[in-house]
């Protein structure tokens, strides 16, 4: 070894006590800062007692002495006279008018002139009874507007054509039945009365719609001439079915 290395001075590095003073310091600056702090923060406060005061009704006492009451009688109110009722008599000045009731009654002494009507002067009114008479027996069949010549057999034929001619021309399917496909067969009957109009119209389906149309259908037919019996116009009936079919 050479002398230099002999005169170095060899520290023990656990013996150093500078080495941690920077941490030391700073870790009792926060220590103080800490206190600090929390003494800043700290506050006192004043103790309240709270004194509860607990006050107890005392019990009535119920034996009182109730004083005892006597009851005075007083006489009794004085009788007020009584008044005298005064009748005053007035006279009356005017003078009644007596309504004289006569007897209706008839003695025997009364003598009641009756007037003798004579025949000729009772008008009686003969009301005529209406005749109700079927198509298939009436003499003189309702005649149809253009079938008035012909026999009376070609007058009846010409009316059956005319009403199925007038009812296909007519008819028309009611379209909330044709959407909810409702068909059948529908009876319509009527009456000619004997003014040769159509009345008494009634009919017979399967549904509300389809009857409806067929009563609208014979509403429209025209004014005839009235079927005759023995010279004598009558109510004649007719029916006739009106199919409904979708195609």
């Amino acid at each position: 070894m050479s002398n230099f290395e002999v005169m170095q001075v060899k520290k023990n590095p656990k013996a150093d006590l500078d080495r941690y003073s920077g941490l030391y310091f700073v870790i009792g600056l926060a220590i103080v800062l800490f206190v600090v702090w929390r003494a800043l923060e700290y506050k006192s406060y004043e103790t309240v007692k709270n004194e509860i005061v607990m006050s107890y009704l005392e019990e009535p006492d119920l034996d009182e002495e109730v004083p005892v009451t006597k009851s005075l009688l007083l006489p009794p109110p004085p009788v007020m006279p009584a008044t005298p009722v005064v009748i005053e008599i007035v006279e009356d000045t005017k003078e009644i008018e007596e309504t004289l009731i006569l007897s209706t009654e008839v003695d025997q002494e009364t003598a009641v002139a009756e007037r003798v009507m004579s025949v000729d002067e009772v008008i009686v009114d003969e009301e005529e009874e209406e005749i109700t008479v079927p198509f298939a027996v009436i003499e003189d069949v309702p005649v149809f507007p253009g079938c008035e010549e012909g026999t009376k057999e070609e007058i009846r034929q010409c009316f059956q054509e005319k009403i199925q001619l007038h009812v296909r021309k007519h008819f028309q399917y009611p379209p909330i039945a044709a959407e909810m496909a409702i068909q059948g067969r529908v009876y319509v009957q009527f009456v000619i009365n004997t003014d040769g109009y159509v009345t008494d119209i009634r009919s017979r389906g399967p549904d509300k719609l389809l009857e409806k149309e067929a009563e609208r259908i014979i509403a429209s037919l025209p004014r005839m001439t009235p079927g005759k019996q023995r010279g004598r116009p009558v109510k004649v009936p007719y029916s006739i079915p009106i199919n409904f079919k979708l195609l």
